[in-house]
């Protein structure tokens, strides 16, 4: 027998709540009053037979049952957000969606959106985030701006442009009691590192340097993210391993600087990487002209 769906609204309420931990902001965002908040949920816990909250005097707590059920009604509501929001695309030819990785688009690619919105006012691009290989067969995405060396099978991919790799630091440390003047400097400082692909960054460049790759093994900070890395090299906290497009804008306005001139260029690139049943639209052919003539420096 199939359990019978407890209340949509008790639900929303719950989701709501427990993601503030808080009654009054939950009623706030559902533009409800709190007491019906109250209400809402205290039928939900009846209809489960389960408490979701510890009420204190002043704070407000999940219970071990709430924790655990929390996470598929947060991922149910998500999946209902992303349905509808595909129904209401579906025949929209004027959005176009471009999956890339959030470092990327934090650094490179929102900073010069504003140009193609303002060349091409009638496409509305819609920008979504992922480590993942889209899976273009959903219909959600019509393109991604992915790093790698082109080879993705049955899909278009046109070169956009490659990085160099080379540390970069706050103006800061060239001016501390250890200057950064040489790379042998390296070893009284923090390195701060990159994952998701780029963990190997540091050994790669203090090779070519001609350096102990064991400097790249000493205490240092590991971030998920190259954007919250060279937020923290801008900090002033380490010395980062820079890639050219992450790190461009912030050089340029001196929020980083280059202490050495050895730079090691990398194996791989940026492609815009699209399904050729979509590749000759007119929306994505737009953004895939203006897309390399940004990388050419052209806008």
């Amino acid at each position: 027998m199939t359990a019978r769906l407890p209340s949509l609204n008790g639900l929303r309420a719950f989701e709501a709540a427990a993601r503030h931990l808080s009654f009054t902001t939950a009623a706030s965002e559902l533009n409800v009053t709190q007491t019906a908040i109250s209400h809402q949920i205290r039928r939900l816990e009846e209809e489960l037979g389960i408490s979701l909250f510890v009420r204190q005097n002043r704070a407000l707590a999940l219970t071990p049952q709430a924790k655990d059920y929390l996470p598929g009604v947060r991922a149910a509501f998500n999946d209902l957000r992303l349905a509808t929001d595909r129904l209401l695309r579906r025949d929209d030819g004027h959005v176009l969606t471009v999956s890339t990785l959030a470092s990327l688009a934090a650094k490179w690619l929102l900073p010069r959106l504003s140009n193609f919105q303002e060349t091409n006012p009638g496409i509305d691009v819609h920008i979504t985030t992922s480590t993942s290989l889209v899976d273009f067969r959903s219909g959600d995405v019509d393109a991604a701006i992915r790093y790698g060396r082109g080879n993705w099978p049955g899909l278009r991919a046109d070169w956009l442009m490659a990085d160099e790799l080379f540390p970069v630091c706050s103006p800061a440390l060239l001016k501390a009691d250890k200057p950064l003047r040489c790379p042998e400097d390296l070893a009284h400082w923090t390195l701060l590192h990159s994952s998701g692909g780029y963990d190997d960054d540091w050994r790669l460049w203090l090779t070519a340097a001609g350096l102990p790759t064991d400097i790249s093994k000493q205490p240092g900070l590991s971030f998920d993210l190259i954007f919250m890395t060279v937020q923290a090299a801008i900090d002033g906290i380490g010395v980062a391993m820079g890639r050219t497009s992450y790190v461009e804008a912030d050089i340029a306005k001196g929020r980083l600087v280059v202490p050495f001139k050895i730079a090691l260029p990398a194996d791989a690139g940026f492609y815009l990487v699209s399904p050729e049943a979509k590749t000759d639209s007119p929306k994505l052919a737009a953004f895939r002209q203006w897309l390399k003539a940004s990388t050419q420096n052209k806008t």
